[in-house]
Order: C-alpha cells, then sequence, then structure tokens
C-alpha cells in the first residue's frame, strides 16, 4: 500500500521518502505539564492554579511526584514518531537533599533540573524552559508589571535564574534551548491605566534579559495573549506589545505565537509567513481553542494542517520555526491527550511535506487560481494515511488504531493505582 502512495505521490512531483527524512530530522518539544495539569513541584498540588490559567476534569491518574511523570513521559515518547524535545516550566524543578532542598522560585539554580537532564540525555533529547509566572503567592495578582517594585524584583530575578538554566540546559543538551516568557499579567475589568503596567513590563522583561546569555544557545521568547481566567478585559503582554517587543529587540528576543492567544477569526496559518517577513527565527504554541484559548488537546484539524503547511512552505522545519506543543486536559486519560496531540502534529507536518507547494505556487503566480482550488481539495483524499503508517514504522512507533490499547492498559496497571 504505501509503495502505491508513493508512486502516486510521485506523480504530483513529491518525494515521499525525502518528505519522511525531513520529517524525522525536526524536534517538537513535548511540554510536561500535561502530564500533571500545571501543578509542578515547588507548590502546595491541593491548592488551584492562579494567574489566569486553569485546568478542568478529574480524570484519575494525574502524575504527583517527577518519577511518575517521568513515567508517563516515558510512555508517550515510545507512543509517538518523529524527534523529540522535552519542554520544561520552572515550577517542575526537583528538590531534594543533595541540592538542598525548596527554594523559592527567584533562588532556582540548574542544580534543580539535574535530575531532567539526566532524563534528557538518556532518551537523546534536548530542552526547552519557560519561567513559571503564575500559581505562586507573590502574584499580587501581576508579577512583572506589578507597580510594587518588590514583587516586580522577585519575578525579574526568577526570570534571570531561567536564563542561567536555560544556558546551562542548552550547554548540557546540545541543542538550542527556547526560554519563553509569558505571564497573565492584566485585569479583570476596564483598567484606568493601560499604558503603566506596559511600561513596567517593558522594563522588567530588559533587565531578565540583561542577564548574560548566547543567543546561540539560549532564544528567550515573549508570548502573547488576548486574555485569561480573570483578566478578560486587558492583557498586559497583548500581541502588539509582545511583537513590537521582539521586534525592538533582536539578537536577544524572538516572537512566540500561541495559536490559541488571538481573536476566534484569526488564523496563526496566515501569521506565520507574515512574521518570517521580518524575523529570521519565531516559535510557535500548538494548541486548539475552543471560542477561546482553552487549550483542548490538539486534532488533525484544518488550521493545524494549515500551520503546518505554512511552516514547510516558509522554510521553517529546518529550524527557523521553533514547534512545541502546549495544552492541557484533566478531563481525559493525560497520556492518551499527550500521544494523541503529538501523532496529530506529526500528521499534519508529514501532510504538508506531502503537498506540492512548488507546482501549486507556480498555478497562482500565473492567475491560476482554479487550478489552486481544485488540486488542493483533491489532495484530501490522497493515500496520506498509507505514508503515515510506513513514517511510524520506521520510527519504530505504532500505527494508528492500536496505540490506545497500550495506554488504557498502561492505565489499569499504574495510572489508575495512583
Amino acid at each position: 500500500m504505501y509503495n502505491e502512495a508513493k508512486e502516486k505521490y510521485a506523480a504530483l512531483g513529491v518525494d515521499t521518502e525525502q518528505a519522511m527524512e525531513r520529517l524525522m530530522k525536526a524536534p517538537v518539544s513535548l511540554h510536561c505539564w500535561q502530564g500533571d495539569d500545571v501543578r509542578g513541584f515547588d507548590t502546595d498540588p491541593t491548592k488551584p492554579l492562579t494567574g489566569g490559567i486553569q485546568t478542568t476534569g478529574n480524570y484519575p491518574g494525574r502524575a504527583r511526584t517527577p518519577e511518575e511523570l517521568m513515567a508517563d513521559l516515558d510512555m508517550v515518547l515510545k507512543l509517538c514518531p518523529g524527534m523529540k524535545k522535552l519542554n520544561l516550566h520552572a515550577n517542575y524543578a526537583i528538590f531534594d537533599d543533595e541540592n538542598g532542598g525548596w527554594v523559592d522560585r527567584d533562588k532556582l539554580e540548574p542544580k534543580h533540573f539535574k535530575k531532567w537532564v539526566d532524563f534528557c540525555k538518556e532518551r537523546g533529547l534536548g530542552c526547552d524552559f519557560n519561567p513559571t509566572f503564575f500559581s505562586h503567592p507573590k502574584c499580587d495578582p501581576l508579577t512583572l508589571s506589578s507597580p510594587n517594585e518588590e514583587t516586580r524584583r522577585f519575578w525579574i530575578d526568577h526570570g534571570k535564574a531561567c536564563i542561567r538554566i536555560s544556558q546551562y540546559l542548552a550547554e548540557e543538551l546540545g541543542q538550542p534551548c527556547v526560554m519563553n516568557i509569558w505571564t497573565g499579567d492584566g485585569f479583570k475589568d476596564i483598567p484606568a491605566d493601560r499604558m503603566g503596567p506596559r511600561m513596567r513590563y517593558k522594563e522588567s522583561i530588559d533587565a531578565i534579559l540583561s542577564e548574560p546569555f548566547d543567543f546561540n544557545k539560549v532564544k528567550p521568547c515573549v508570548e502573547s495573549k488576548v486574555f485569561g481566567i480573570g483578566v478578560e478585559a486587558y492583557t498586559v503582554g497583548s500581541a502588539e506589545f509582545s511583537l513590537s517587543y521582539a521586534a525592538a529587540n533582536p539578537g536577544k528576543c524572538i516572537p512566540l505565537m500561541d495559536n490559541g492567544h488571538y481573536h476566534p477569526t484569526e488564523v496563526v496559518s496566515d501569521k506565520i509567513p507574515a512574521l518570517l517577513v521580518f524575523f529570521p527565527e519565531i516559535a510557535l504554541h500548538i494548541t486548539r481553542p475552543v471560542r477561546w484559548d482553552s487549550d483542548h488537546v490538539v486534532l488533525f484539524d484544518d488550521e493545524t494542517r494549515e500551520m503546518a503547511k505554512e511552516i514547510v512552505r516558509c522554510g521553517g522545519l529546518e529550524g527557523s520555526v521553533k514547534m512545541a506543543l502546549d495544552y492541557f486536559d484533566a478531563s481525559v486519560n493525560r497520556v492518551a491527550a499527550w500521544t494523541l496531540g503529538f501523532r496529530n502534529w506529526q500528521k499534519a507536518l508529514l501532510n504538508a511535506l506531502l503537498t506540492p507547494s512548488d507546482s501549486l505556487k507556480a498555478d497562482q503566480d500565473v492567475g491560476n487560481l482554479t487550478a489552486v482550488l481544485v488540486r488542493q481539495d483533491e489532495l484530501k483524499t490522497m493515500p496520506f494515511g498509507d505514508v503515515w503508517d510506513e513514517y511510524c514504522r520506521r520510527c519504530g512507533a505504532p500505527l494508528d488504531g492500536t496505540w490506545l490499547d497500550t495506554v488504557l492498559q498502561y492505565e489499569r496497571d499504574v495510572l489508575s493505582k495512583r
């Protein structure tokens, strides 16, 4: 079946062998926070999340310790094809007697992530990183934009510590570390001052990025958002702010788009090529919004496929687009959610690589838009699934229709006993 599919794609000018080879070399970051509902290990896990973020659902089996989270990640890694990185939040620091026990976020050091480095080294993974500006007593509720100087100083010191940790991760693992700055700073209702918080936010990020780092190894990002829980009327780090900040700080910062962080009628697939006209590198968080940034499990849906097509068309697969998953669903089996989302993003990228973009572009450039419309739609019934199955086989990953049984057995043997 694969050989027949290979011939059909070859008739369109598409080399399926080359497509699979390219995809196998494209790293995608797997977010650790799907496994434990963004709880981490540095605060009371019984308290609710704060700072514009929350999960819904109480499906059994949530990871409660670093060991449980690592075991769940191992299961996902086995079930997913493709090249992976790990994506950590700072609140996943591991504290023990060997490294002096618990410290607050402004005092975090590389040693608190050594066990994660060991985990990555054993599995050949790179690692990305995120300061954690939420779910902490010092969210007042603002962090980097707070009018309270002591609050700002705490969070600036946290950001600087994360720069040092990101440099450590990059050097230890031999891959660049994307370090993403996102806060839920904002107001529930209409603010009296919109500019003041943004000026403080800018100054705080300036201070964080004054910490020495090698931009070839550490890729700081600023991520925007429309709104969050409790900050419905005004978000300090809006799209305009975040994009402008990155544009004003080349060589120190790159923009990060989360495809859930925009108004429902906006599509990130259109924004990707627009940004790549001006930025040599951008970062992307892949999720699935349902009416807003509700962080649903990534599906093989239209916008997911379009984002992947733009990344491939623009040459982003070779490194100019830093790809990471970002969602958290506590209403379903968490390992299944992780696996489904990662596999669907791999599917979207492979589908993009099997699209004859050069010939479609040629049709567009000569004004043959009828051919573009017809050919794009006819591609939907090409034997993509046969190539996907072959890709999974070559990566040593299970085929569709087989991996869920493995997850359900893991649930019976491990997750249900937590």
